[in-house]
C-alpha cells in the first residue's frame, strides 16, 4: 500500500518569501520615494561658505566633514576631509559651533525591520522549534494540530497486500471476503435490503495477522485505507481525543467508500467504570463516547467500513461491541498444522530454499507458533545460512531456527564440567525414555545437552504428528510423568538431585493443579472450576476463588498427582536402566541426538560394553534417599 501524504509546505517557507519581498522593496522602491537630505559639495565650496559666515555647525570624523548653513530650515552638506592645519582656527574665527558627527539617517523601513521584524521573527522561529521539541517529548502534541487525527491514508497500488499474502487464516478471510464483495457490488446487497455491518472486530493473540488482514481487505477492495492506533487518540488535553475521532470520521465520509482501521482499540474502548469521577480517565471516556456517537451517526450503506483489532476483547465496553456498532466479531487464532505449512510457504518465497527442505516437518515442530513467529523462523534460517556461507537455506537451518525460538541461541562460552555434562545427559534421556515408553505420548523429535542463552542446559523436544485439541486425563498424567523423568533419572543414577529440574517442576505443578481447579479431573471435587483465566489471548494467569479449606485440599491433591507420576517415571527408568546408561553415553558423546537416532538405540539390543566405563563412575541407587 502506498501512503498518501498531504502536500503541506512548512511555515518557514512563507517567512522567507515575506522577508525577501521586504528587502526588495527597501532596496529598489524606498530610495526613490525618499528625498536626498544631505548635499555633497567640494572642499573649496566648504571654505567659501566658511569665510562668508554661512556655516552654523560643523562636525567631522575620519572620512568626511558634515556642516549646516544658517538658512531656515538648515541645509545639510558634506565634503571630503582634506589636510588643512589652519581649519580649526578658521572655524573659530567664523564663530562655527562644533557638534557630534552628523550621520546620514538610515531608512525608516530598514530601522523598522532591524528593530521589530527581525527580533519578532527570531522569537517566532525559536518558539516553533521549542514547540516541536515539546511535541516529540509529549507524544505529538502540537497547538496547530490539536483535534486533527493522525491517521495514515493508503491507496491501492501494484505492491498492495491482498488475501494471497495472508495464509493460515482461511475462516477469517472467508468472513472478510463479504466485506470486500460489498464494497465492489453494494447494489447486490441493497437490492435484497441487506446492510453491511458497520464494524468488524478482529480478536486474537499477538502476531496472528490482524493488521495484515485489515490491509488485505483494503488491497482487495481497492479503496482508501485509514490506519490509526488507539493510543493516538489519547491526548493530554481533555476533549482533544474526541476531536480527533470527529476529524477521522469526517475524512472517511469525504473519501467513501473506504476502510477505517483502528489498531489496539482497547486503548480507548476500555469498559467505563462508575467511579470515573474518582480517579477515572475523563479524556478516555469522552473519546469513547465520541466514537460511539460517530458509529451511530454514519450510514454503513455509504461504504465506510470500520475495522478494529484487539487482543483484549474482554475489557471492551459493552456499548462498543453491541449490534449496530461492531456487528461482527472475527477470531484470528493461532494457525493449525495446515495453516503453519501455508504460512511457511508464503514466507519461504522470499528466500532460496534447498531442494530437500521439508516445510511440513518444520511446521510440526513449531506447535503454537503465530504467523509472526513463523516469519521470524524463516528469517532466522536465512540468516544462519548466510553465517555459514551457504547460498540456500537447508533443513538444518530450519531445525536450528526452531531451537533458537524455543530455547535461545547456543551458549558457546558456557563450558560445563564433565560431571555436570553427565548429569544433564542422564536428565534429558530420562525425559525421552519416559515419553517413549508411554502410550499415546508425542514422539521424541530431538535431544540436546548444548547450553542455550535462555538458561537451559539442554532440552528434549517432542513433536506431535498432528494437531491435538483435546487431552484426556491419561494424556495429562503422561505429560507430567515425562516432565518428572529428568529428576527421576538424576535420583536413580546419582542418588542425588540438582536444580536442573526447576522448569520441569513448575510445568508439572501447573498441569496437576489445572487437573484439579480447571479440568474437573479430581474425584474429590468433580466438575467444579476454581480458576478463572484473566486474559484469553495474552497468556494471563488464573485467579482462584475458593475458601482456605478448599485451597488446602487443592494443594494436597496437586502434590499427590505429581508424586504419583514421579513414582511412575522412576519405575519406568528403573526397569530400563541399561538403556538409560547406553543412550546417555551416546548423547554425552554426540551432545545432540535426533528422534530417529534415539528410537534406533532404544529399540536395538543393549550394548553395555561401550558404556561400561561411563556408568562405572556413577553411584548405584540408594534406597534410603528415596525413603526420605
Amino acid at each position: 500500500m502506498k501512503e498518501v501524504k498531504s502536500p503541506r509546505k512548512p511555515l518557514i517557507y512563507y517567512y522567507v518569501i515575506i522577508m525577501l519581498a521586504i528587502m526588495l522593496i527597501n532596496a529598489f522602491v524606498m530610495p526613490r520615494l525618499m528625498q536626498r537630505q544631505i548635499i555633497e559639495v567640494p572642499y573649496s565650496e566648504f571654505l567659501k561658505k566658511l569665510e562668508s559666515g554661512q556655516i552654523s555647525e560643523v562636525s567631522r570624523d575620519s572620512y568626511q566633514i558634515v556642516f549646516t548653513d544658517r538658512s531656515q530650515p538648515p541645509i545639510i552638506y558634506k565634503t571630503g576631509l582634506m589636510e588643512d592645519p589652519g581649519l580649526v582656527d578658521k572655524m573659530q574665527a567664523a564663530g562655527v559651533t562644533f557638534t557630534s558627527p552628523i550621520v546620514e539617517p538610515a531608512s525608516p523601513l530598514m530601522s523598522f525591520i532591524m528593530s521589530w521584524l527581525l527580533p519578532i521573527g527570531f522569537m517566532v522561529l525559536m518558539g516553533r522549534l521549542f514547540s516541536k521539541r515539546l511535541a516529540k517529548l509529549g507524544g505529538g502534541m502540537n497547538a496547530m494540530q490539536l483535534g486533527k487525527s493522525n491517521a495514515k491514508i493508503y491507496i491501492e497500488s501494484e505492491t498492495g497486500i491482498s488475501f494471497d499474502d495472508v495464509a493460515g487464516q482461511d475462516e477469517a478471510k472467508e468472513a472478510l471476503s463479504e466485506v470486500v464483495d460489498f464494497l465492489h457490488n453494494p447494489a447486490k446487497y441493497t437490492e435484497v435490503g441487506a446492510v453491511m455491518p458497520k464494524g468488524v472486530l478482529l480478536v486474537g493473540p499477538p502476531g496472528t495477522g490482524k493488521t495484515l488482514l485489515a490491509k488485505a481487505v483494503a488491497g482487495e477492495s481497492k479503496v482508501p485505507f485509514f490506519s490509526i492506533s488507539g493510543s493516538e487518540f489519547v491526548e493530554m488535553f481533555v476533549g482533544m481525543g474526541a476531536a480527533k475521532v470527529r476529524d477521522l470520521f469526517k475524512q472517511a465520509e469525504e473519501k467513501a467508500p473506504c476502510i477505517v482501521f483502528i489498531d489496539e482499540i482497547d486503548t480507548i474502548g476500555k469498559r467505563r467504570e462508575s467511579t470515573a469521577g474518582l480517579g477515572g480517565n475523563d479524556e478516555r471516556e469522552q473519546t469513547l463516547n465520541q466514537l460511539l456517537s460517530e458509529m451511530d451517526g454514519f450510514d454503513g450503506s455509504k461504504g465506510v467500513i470500520i475495522l478494529a483489532a484487539t487482543n483484549r476483547p474482554e475489557i471492551l465496553d459493552p456499548a462498543l461491541t453491541r449490534p449496530g456498532r461492531f456487528d461482527r466479531r472475527i477470531p484470528v487464532e493461532l494457525p493449525d498444522l495446515a495453516g503453519r505449512i501455508a504460512i511457511l510457504k508464503v514466507h519461504a518465497k522470499k528466500v532460496k530454499l534447498a531442494s530437500n527442505v521439508d516445510l511440513a516437518r518444520a511446521a510440526r515442530a513449531a506447535v503454537g507458533a503465530s504467523g509472526a513467529d513463523l516469519a521470524n523462523l524463516i528469517n532466522e534460517a536465512a540468516l544462519r545460512a548466510v553465517r555459514h556461507g551457504r547460498k540456500t537455506v537447508s533443513q538444518e537451518d530450519l531445525e536450528e531456527s526452531i531451537d533458537v525460538i524455543v530455547a535461545g541461541y547456543e551458549k558457546k562460552d558456557r563450558v560445563m564440567s564433565d560431571k555436570e555434562k553427565k548429569i544433564v545427559a542422564y536428565h534429558e534421556v530420562g525425559h525421552a525414555i519416559v515419553a517413549a515408553l508411554q502410550t499415546n505420548a508425542a514422539p521424541v523429535h530431538k535431544i540436546t545437552i548444548i547450553p542455550r542463552t535462555s538458561g537451559a542446559l539442554g532440552f528434549t523436544m517432542q513433536v506431535e504428528e498432528e494437531d491435538r485439541y483435546l487431552m484426556s486425563k491419561e494424556d495429562i498424567e503422561n505429560k507430567i510423568a515425562t516432565l518428572t523423568g529428568g529428576r527421576a533419572a538424576e535420583e536413580l543414577v546419582f542418588s542425588s538431585i540438582t536444580t536442573g529440574a526447576s522448569n520441569d517442576i513448575e510445568k508439572a505443578t501447573q498441569l496437576a493443579r489445572a487437573m484439579v481447579t480447571r479440568f474437573g479431573m479430581a474425584e474429590e471435587f468433580g466438575m467444579v472450576a476454581f480458576d478463572q483465566q484473566q486474559n484469553q489471548y495474552l497468556g494471563g494467569g488464573y485467579t482462584t476463588n475458593c475458601s482456605s479449606e478448599t485451597q488446602s485440599k487443592i494443594d494436597a491433591l496437586t502434590v499427590s498427582i505429581v508424586k504419583e507420576q514421579y513414582d511412575r517415571a522412576y519405575k519406568i527408568l528403573e526397569e530400563n536402566i541399561s538403556k538409560l546408561h547406553e543412550i546417555s553415553y551416546a548423547l554425552y558423546e554426540s551432545e545432540t541426538m535426533t528422534g530417529e537416532q534415539f528410537m534406533d538405540i532404544l529399540a536395538r539390543p543393549a550394548r553395555l560394553e561401550e558404556a561400561k566405563e561411563f556408568q562405572a563412575e556413577e553411584t548405584q541407587p540408594d534406597s534410603s534417599f528415596r525413603s526420605n
